[in-house]
């Protein structure tokens, strides 16, 4: 390999780790919510804004993010992230009061925002080549899988060992290492400057129609809390809108409103938002279906999750790679999505009293080939067509829609299981069964309209190749 390979390799380590950060953050946070309820004194309410404030932030911020890359300069903005994110983990690990951890998670997400916001693009950049760039987004997705897998039993050892601050606290040494890798080894782009996008009014406006956009959603999962989900999310739809027509009338808008109304990239989101609306609330539904119906407790449902993780991480670097560079990447995401499909309605057909090695594993492992080639795939195909100058903004949207998307589905196939729980005529398990099983078919269907945008709507647009990215600028001077 040549130095720029390995250079490449150690910078695509350096955007990984970040990542492996804020999804090992996400699922041990999740783990440690009982622990911090009762330390904190938080109300059942309360304690969703441990995860939500999160959330939030870091949904609101994506998109002006990822702009901000392109106009700054994208290792400047991670690096910026990473930062904050790693100063608010200290904030969150000291807190002593229920207001103070949820301000840090505020900041939490606002850094985590910053840092993620550019990673896909950074990562299209480094490796503009289709071949490489499935391998890179293959390592890519099997970080993420391994953070999920890592989180959910990390979680339940650290809290129950060392207690919930080490979960935040752990973050620092691991931020501090990583930002210094970042600094040597990220290519120093220097964008197209902020003096020909910085647009003030246009940023406050998507920023809070975002924030309001997802507050409104998780709102929604929250007894008696639909009127006031109903005015902040009408209150987020005039936002975008002001920002929507903001951007029309200014001289140098934030974001140039053709490039939003590409349908390519329009299309490919749907398909994202759907997707990860899935995979979130497969995850959240899935965890509760183990302990309340199967009896598993918090470290059973960890361990009985793994084969999941573990498929994914395998398939996503090991295959999936292969057949997107041989096959490219739509028809393998419409095979993905056919096996998500398959996996879903699965376990929506399992009994009362299920088994887990007959009735619970099969279908985690068909989950897991599905999400295994499906993720890269799209992710891919999100970021086809974007020019140079525009990838951190593509990549911006496209977390966007991951966020988005995994919130929305979280809150309605939530609301769809109570709903059935609370209707069944039952006993107590049965009807847990009902609500679960009918949130699983439902998600089908979701996956469903996204194979059929896949199949119909999504046709191959012409790549705009850069060439791969030099480091004669990015190799620190010695003084």
């Amino acid at each position: 390999m040549t130095p720029s390979v390995n250079r490449r390799g150690a910078a695509l380590a350096v955007l990984c780790a970040m990542s492996l950060m804020i999804v090992l953050d996400s699922t041990i946070v999740a783990v440690a919510v009982p622990d911090i309820q009762r330390d904190l004194g938080f109300t059942d309410a309360g304690v969703s804004w441990v995860v939500n404030g999160y959330l939030v932030a870091f949904a609101g911020l994506l998109l002006l993010a990822g702009r901000l890359g392109d106009l700054a300069g994208a290792w400047r903005v991670f690096l910026a992230g990473l930062g904050l994110f790693t100063v608010a983990s200290v904030l969150c690990g000291l807190a002593g009061t229920a207001g103070m951890l949820i301000a840090g998670r505020f900041v939490q997400g606002a850094g985590g925002a910053l840092a993620a916001a550019v990673v896909i693009g950074m990562i299209v950049r480094l490796f503009p080549e289709p071949a490489a760039q499935a391998r890179a987004m293959g390592i890519y997705s099997f970080t993420q899988a391994g953070g999920a897998a890592a989180g959910f039993v990390l979680g339940g050892v650290l809290t129950d060992a060392l207690g919930w601050p080490v979960i935040f606290l752990i973050n620092v040494p691991i931020g501090v290492a990583v930002g210094l890798a970042g600094r040597r080894l990220l290519p120093r782009e220097t964008g197209t400057g902020l003096g020909r996008g910085l647009d003030v009014p246009g940023a406050l406006l998507i920023t809070g129609g975002l924030s309001l956009g997802v507050y409104s959603i998780v709102r929604t999962g929250e007894p008696q809390a639909g009127p006031a989900a109903a005015v902040t999310g009408a209150l987020a739809v005039l936002l975008i809108l002001g920002f929507l027509l903001r951007q029309h009338t200014a001289a140098r808008p934030l974001i140039p409103l053709t490039i939003l109304a590409r349908p390519w990239l329009l299309k490919a989101n749907a398909a994202v938002v759907l997707v990860f609306a899935t995979g979130m609330g497969f995850q959240f539904l899935n965890a509760l279906f183990v302990q309340r119906v199967m009896g598993y407790d918090a470290l059973g449902t960890g361990l009985a999750f793994l084969p999941t993780p573990i498929v994914i991480g395998l398939v996503s670097l090991f295959v999936a790679p292969r057949l997107t560079g041989r096959l490219g990447p739509r028809p393998v995401l419409m095979a993905g999505l056919t096996l998500l499909v398959a996996g879903l309605l699965l376990l929506g057909r399992m009994p009362v009293s299920p088994s887990y090695a007959t009735d619970m594993l099969p279908p985690l492992i068909v989950m897991g080939l599905g999400v295994g080639v499906t993720v890269p795939s799209i992710i891919m195909l999100a970021m086809a067509g974007a020019a140079p100058a525009d990838t951190g903004l593509v990549s911006g949207f496209s977390n966007t829609a991951q966020q988005a998307g995994g919130a929305l589905g979280l809150s309605v196939l939530a609301a769809l299981a109570a709903g059935r729980t609370a209707s069944f005529p039952g006993p107590t398990t049965e009807a847990l069964h009902a609500g679960y099983t009918l949130a699983f078919q439902v998600a089908s269907g979701f996956v469903l309209t996204a194979l059929l945008i896949a199949a119909f709507a999504l046709r191959t647009p012409k790549i705009k190749t850069p060439e791969p990215r030099t480091y004669a600028s990015s190799t620190p001077q010695k003084h």
